[in-house]
């Protein structure tokens, strides 16, 4: 190569500087130009790859990167060739970027026709293959086909594994590339500039490798691999903790995030772990942040921003409680109606994990030891809460304490006259706190008084709800209130008749004032679903409704033959509404083949309790003909 071409491959390198520089700086561009410094960067290396194309010509040939590659053993045309596949390579991320999707491929594809698949392991060209087939992942993950974009992310991945198993020398950073002969880099720091050349090239390649992690753990996601997506995850923020390229707020959400899904799956000490590691972070951000001298908007962004991801921390902490509660009492009541031995779950309640598999969790399983942040100290954090079952009520109530710090926390940012729906949802996690305390508490006197306090919780929210905007969140209260106050009753009836005492007045008007304020609530839910037009129940419930609408009314038909009356007229009265909400859910049933298979208990339970009800109600008929 002559000294002209090394000359205009300088100039190159000072046009694609130039090109860097306007990709870093269109994050600036005008909302109604957005694209104006892509635009202009696309100009200058549709410049610069004419004039490779040509030196290319003047030097081995092949310029337009066709040919049986023997072209690419004439010395410099083989770091030309990869060269012009930087161009390539850029070309198409802006064409995929400003929305040209199906030009960015033709361009990306153009970029791995440069440089036969044989040269892709050489330091001259890996960097470039390795960020090109990431691009063609993410195009194709724009293009909602997550196959395609999990073959061209796998490559990558692999083309990284064999590089770094090689012992050849480190990548070349693609800049770096326009260096040949006397452009390259003289003076005394010589061996100091080599040393930056080599960080360079090494630093792209690992903040790529990490991005292509990224990507795969997304595209597993989408493709129901559930398992992989997380280890994957954890994989890119334990590169990005090690190399330092991260935004804290971002990662310490993106790790609480992560954590549950190891909640879903039981895996609470690595849940724990990962929050822990997000409450790390935060206050580490804070006691920066406190540390700043300005006090401008850019510094009032970033409160707002640290609070509102802080609080978003705080429901995922509250979530693992409420969690781990909900499967220390499902394991309970599974030991007690199976007689299982405790050695059948281990610490980590793999079994439950198991039969909730979606997708392969082979990995899940063999990366479960590794899966932690080795580098952060977690330890003060890590023992504000326990990751193993709660046995006793002592055990369940320091989990349910530390939940309500959380919610507590969270509520401060959520207020309910700014952030509505997420205030509701803090209160009935609060509410769902309260109801699986309940279950490890003996004194029934203090498990009605937690179901009080559901009620304190809930009942507040309603009157603040509109059911027209709001109606799906009210639902699901008139349920959950109906609910609670069938728990009271049954807490006082079961009380009621352990006793030999005759029971008062006052007890009997308090079982009677709880059924009915249970059945007023389920009433609401039922008529909340009736067609506006017609005031009519609809003909066939959807999916998401038809188990919930059934078991309110095979509720009703209980709470209605639960109430005490003296009265026969009134009994008379309430059992022939408990029937018609039994008979509702048997008819049902019949006309539509798949409720029955939601339903299954209950709808033997109606058609029992219609046959039974029907031969009480006859006899007292019978007693009031009698008496008539």
């Amino acid at each position: 190569m002559d000294d002209h071409h090394i000359e205009l491959l300088t100039t190159l390198r000072e046009k694609y500087e130039k090109v860097r520089r306007l990709l870093e700086d269109s994050k600036k561009d005008p909302e109604d130009d957005p694209y104006h410094s892509k635009y202009a960067a696309r100009e200058i290396l549709n410049d610069i790859k004419s004039s490779l194309v040509k030196i290319l010509d003047d030097v081995g040939g092949m310029g337009d990167g066709e040919g049986n590659g023997d072209h690419l053993h004439v010395p410099g045309v083989f770091r030309l060739s990869s060269l012009l596949g930087v161009m390539w390579l850029n070309l198409g991320t802006i064409a995929v970027e400003t929305e040209e999707i199906s030009t960015g491929e033709e361009q990306l594809m153009q970029c791995l026709k440069c440089i036969p698949e044989e040269k892709w392991l050489e330091p001259e060209a890996v960097l470039v293959i390795l960020c090109t087939l990431q691009q063609l992942g993410i195009l194709w993950a724009q293009r909602d086909n997550a196959e395609k974009a999990q073959g061209f992310l796998e490559r990558a991945e692999k083309l990284y594994n064999e590089f770094r198993e090689l012992s050849s020398p480190p990548p070349v950073d693609m800049v770096q590339l326009f260096n040949f002969g006397a452009n390259k880099d003289n003076g005394d720091d010589n061996e100091h500039n080599e040393t930056n050349k080599i960080l360079s090239g090494e630093n792209a390649m690992e903040k790529a490798h990490t991005h292509t992690l990224y990507y795969l753990a997304q595209v597993y996601g989408t493709l129901g691999n559930t398992s992989k997506s997380a280890v994957y995850c954890h994989t890119t923020l334990k590169r990005m903790l090690e190399r330092k390229e991260y935004e804290v707020v971002d990662w310490a959400l993106n790790s609480a995030t992560l954590s549950q899904f190891f909640i879903t799956r039981n895996y609470f000490k690595q849940a724990k772990h990962h929050l822990a590691a997000s409450s790390f972070m935060l206050d580490q951000f804070e006691s920066e942040v406190i540390k700043e001298d300005d006090r401008g908007e850019e510094l009032e962004a970033k409160w707002t921003n640290f609070h509102h991801r802080s609080a978003d921390v705080a429901r995922c902490w509250a979530k693992y409680g409420l969690v781990l509660l909900t499967a220390s009492r499902q394991r309970l009541m599974k030991l007690a109606g199976e007689d299982m031995d405790d050695d059948d779950d281990d610490e980590n309640g793999k079994s439950e994990i198991e039969a909730e598999n979606e997708g392969d969790n082979s990995l899940l399983k063999e990366s479960t030891d590794q899966l932690w942040f080795t580098s952060l100290e977690l330890l003060p954090y890590e023992e504000q809460v326990t990751d193993k079952y709660a046995l006793t009520y002592e055990d369940a109530k320091a989990i349910f304490l530390n939940a309500q710090e959380w919610l507590r926390k969270a509520r401060e940012f959520y207020q309910f006259d700014s952030h509505a729906s997420d205030h509701v949802q803090i209160v009935q996690d609060q509410s769902q706190l309260y109801k699986y305390l309940a279950f490890f508490e003996e004194n029934e006197d203090r498990q009605c008084r937690m179901h009080k306090r559901r009620v304190d919780l809930l009942e507040p929210i309603m009157k603040e709800l509109n059911p027209q905007y709001y109606l799906l969140v009210c639902r699901q209260i008139w349920f959950e209130l109906a609910e609670i106050y069938s728990d009271m009753m049954d807490i006082k009836l079961a009380r009621m008749q352990e006793s030999d005492e005759r029971p008062t007045p006052h007890a009997l008007r308090k079982i009677n004032l709880l059924a009915e304020q249970s059945i007023s609530n389920f009433n609401k839910y039922v008529d909340s679903l009736r067609i506006h037009s017609t005031n009519e129940m609809p003909k066939k419930f959807d999916e998401d409704t038809v188990r919930p609408v059934l078991l309110a009314h095979f509720y009703l038909g209980r709470l209605h033959s639960k109430i005490i009356q003296p009265d026969k007229k009134a009994q008379l009265e309430n059992i022939c509404e408990s029937i018609n909400k039994y008979k509702f859910v048997v008819e049902y049933c019949e006309e539509h083949e798949d409720a029955k298979k939601v339903m299954g208990v209950e709808l033997g339970i109606s058609k029992e309790m219609v046959t039974l009800l029907s031969l009480k109600m006859d006899r007292i008929k019978k007693l009031l003909d009698q008496q008539a």
